[in-house]
């Protein structure tokens, strides 16, 4: 699997985001698309989880009935050239798998060739971070109980079988959740809903949640394999962060607020109206809008795979004292900085903003070359 269509195959992705994106979960069963499961396999799986090197209390955590088990009982205290860590041992975690535990490995989304596919697939197609976890469970585990995400969630499943419920109820876009565990989780049993639907996932299906769906799952017998993708794009709350910074190059919004108690507080509400006013003009305004295209930029991964002992070939440029050309869009900005060195390469500017398409910085040199203002070198 390499790709987003192959990934929802045979629904399309124009019938995706038209009836079931950020509206009601999918279920796609293998059918023809049965080389899903080749995301992973329990070989691949035990090859990855044998670079003991790369694992952290924080990225392989393991869970019995519910209850997440502490670091200290599965991790090591190892020292390493680059000093000490604790790590999880195989001599450890398998005696816990044994009786029932759950396995976890987060952040396994550039681990392997098809798992990085799929997430810059999906990272590009909702303009959101992407992360991947693979669930590792044994028949009658029920690792965690009722509850949502707050992201898009695509699970594919690729060894055993596995049954999930969902449950009635969507939570109104949550973006966090309760701190308290055991308080969350009788919240969530009291406000899930009626079951909805049972999902029995064999190896080579896919199940898509939108953000806030309730549900649960439990492995029926044997063992079961799956990973599951989310997605996080951004939310109005950036708005807040970069409103601020926009707001803060005009000196009204470096004035002193007059005191609530000046005239009834007439002159307060005035200021107050006028500076929304001035804040509704810039959200709206479009380069507030490329404000906003550059911090979605930025969640997309960047470069190409290393290619060594080959080294890059890479395009430079040289100013030629002639006027840049006048462009818009977030473009502008890496074209300004190119400006004013003495020579540019366009690869390295494509990893220095990355918060630029890379497409945009092509074509903003090509112009620059165009006009005379750069040459190549």
């Amino acid at each position: 699997m390499t790709s987003l269509n192959e990934l929802l195959h045979p629904i399309t992705p124009a019938e995706f985001h038209a009836d079931y994106d950020d509206r009601k979960p999918l279920h796609i069963p293998a059918g023809e698309g049965a080389g899903k499961r080749s995301l992973l396999d329990w070989d691949r799986f035990n090859l990855l989880l044998d670079q003991t090197s790369i694992w952290t209390a924080q990225t392989l955590k393991l869970v019995h009935n519910g209850e997440p088990i502490p670091p200290e009982q599965y991790c090591i205290d190892v020292t390493t050239q680059s000093g000490r860590s604790l790590r999880p041992s195989p001599a450890k975690v398998q005696p816990l798998l044994a009786i029932g535990a759950s396995l976890i490995c987060g952040d396994v989304h550039e681990l392997t060739p098809e798992l990085k596919t799929v997430s810059r697939a999906l990272s590009s197609t909702f303009a959101g971070l992407v992360g991947a976890n693979v669930y590792c469970s044994f028949g009658g585990v029920h690792a965690f109980e009722t509850h949502f995400d707050p992201h898009h969630v695509f699970a594919v499943q690729v060894e055993g079988e596995k049954t999930w419920r969902l449950y009635g109820n969507r939570a109104d876009s949550p973006v966090d959740l309760p701190t308290d565990r055991v308080e969350a989780q009788r919240w969530f049993a009291r406000t899930r809903g009626p079951l909805m639907q049972e999902v029995h996932m064999r190896p080579g299906d896919v199940l898509y949640l939108p953000r806030g769906w309730y549900h649960d799952a439990r492995t029926a017998e044997g063992a079961s394999l799956h990973v599951t993708f989310s997605i996080t794009p951004l939310y109005g709350r950036i708005l807040f962060r970069l409103l601020e910074s926009a707001a803060m190059q005009d000196p009204q919004f470096r004035a002193w607020l007059h005191p609530a108690v000046e005239d009834g507080g007439r002159p307060l509400q005035a200021q107050l109206a006028a500076l929304g006013g001035k804040l509704a003009a810039l959200a709206g305004s479009v380069a507030f809008r490329d404000e906003i295209a550059m911090a979605q930029e930025r969640l997309l991964p960047r470069g190409e795979p290393y290619a060594l002992p080959d080294r890059m070939i890479v395009t430079r440029f040289q100013r030629t004292g002639l006027a840049s050309p006048r462009i818009t869009g977030p473009a502008a900005v890496a074209l300004d900085w190119a400006m004013t060195q003495p020579s540019v390469a366009l690869e390295d500017m494509i990893g220095q903003f990355d918060f630029v398409p890379e497409d945009a910085l092509r074509q903003a040199l090509a112009e620059a070359e165009r006009v005379g203002a750069l040459k190549r070198i």
